[in-house]
């Protein structure tokens, strides 16, 4: 297939991690996968919290998702003449859908969609939040998309690519980010090898990733975090393609532990570096990365591997979720409204003003 030929979506994009059925919210609990695929209903609004809580959704723009029909489903048997009465008296569960994962820039964003509309909603108030929460699935999937196929006419046909964590229809309404570039790029064939890195310590690339490029009948390769530099000095890749959780003014981009040391060995070994995500994951507010947050997990998650503990006791350990990659070491950030390249303080207010 060439890169003029139009992608056969049915053919590269099978999974779904959040259905909605009209009376409650269906997750695929990713915490079981990949030999268990099983779906969560929850059928109120702290359901969906705890469930973004505990990981068995996850991804920024999936969390976000999740959480606008965790909205819809707080507004049943709610009575309430507009949608400004119905904001007031659903305020409490916003918070508590919100503190699920208080760091997911997606997260406030999807809420703060849901409450503009609420506010500015009559009698139907009920109708324009399951509207709105459905718009929000809609266009990221068509934003995914279209970023795949922005992101795969930077690559050159048979490349190798190599990404982290998970960033796919898992993490997503569907098709993905990065891994949304990467299906682009094979149904294209643009991309000849992918490479996938475990991802530790919650192994979003070796439960996740390579599981569902199987489910679309794309090869990939995994391997040991540690191993990435080895695999650029063969010359096996000539992209490394992530996603990300918060780009920062300047082009600094927090994402998954571990993407920040992929961006440095790239740079050396003459590996381009390519960001993936939509334009609700900016945040112009935030200067550069030294002012992001960066949370913390419990230090037992590294103890052990699938339950079982490899760690003697008594030892200490650090656990942060997420690094900073400088924009300096970025070659392209691709979102829905264009590609960056060489991203910098000029380039990000050209595209998104701020």
């Amino acid at each position: 297939m060439n890169d003029n030929h139009a992608i056969d979506y049915a053919r590269y994009d099978h999974i779904r991690p959040i259905r909605w059925t009209g009376d409650a919210l269906e997750l695929l609990d990713q915490r079981k996968l990949p030999f268990v695929v099983e779906h969560v209903l929850c059928s109120d609004s702290d359901a969906v919290a705890a469930a973004i809580h505990a990981l068995t959704v996850r991804g920024a723009p999936a969390i976000g998702i999740a959480a606008a029909w965790g909205v819809v489903l707080a507004a049943r048997g709610l009575d309430a003449g507009d949608g400004a009465a119905a904001l007031q008296a659903l305020e409490p569960a916003m918070a508590r859908l919100n503190a699920a994962r208080p760091t997911a820039v997606n997260l406030a964003w999807a809420l703060a969609r849901m409450r503009g509309v609420l506010a500015a909603a009559g009698s139907d108030w009920k109708q324009v939040l399951a509207l709105e929460a459905q718009a929000i699935a809609d266009e990221d999937l068509a934003a995914n998309r279209h970023m795949g196929e922005r992101g795969a006419g930077l690559i050159a046909p048979g490349s190798g690519v190599l990404t982290h964590c998970n960033t796919g229809s898992l993490a997503t309404a569907g098709f993905g980010t990065a891994l949304g570039v990467i299906r682009a790029g094979v149904a294209q064939g643009r991309i000849a090898r992918v490479f996938a890195g475990e991802t530790r310590p919650w192994l979003q690339g070796a439960r996740l990733t390579v599981w569902e490029l199987q489910q679309d009948g794309i090869d990939a390769t995994l391997v040991a975090d540690s191993a990435a530099s080895h695999l650029m000095k063969t010359g096996a890749v000539q992209w490394v393609v992530v996603g990300a959780d918060r780009i920062c003014a300047n082009g600094d981009t927090a994402n998954k532990i571990g993407t920040y040391q992929l961006a440095i060995a790239a740079r050396h070994h003459g590996v381009k570096f390519m960001v993936v995500a939509p334009s609700s994951t900016v945040d112009m507010g935030t200067a550069h990365g030294d002012a992001i947050e960066i949370e913390q997990r419990d230090p037992g998650e590294l103890f052990g591997v699938g339950g079982v503990r490899t760690v003697a006791e008594g030892i200490q350990a650090w656990n942060p979720v997420f690094d900073v990659t400088p924009g300096s070491l970025i070659d392209a950030i691709v979102t829905e409204k264009g590609v960056i390249l060489d991203p910098d303080v000029a380039a990000m207010r050209a595209a998104f003003g701020g």
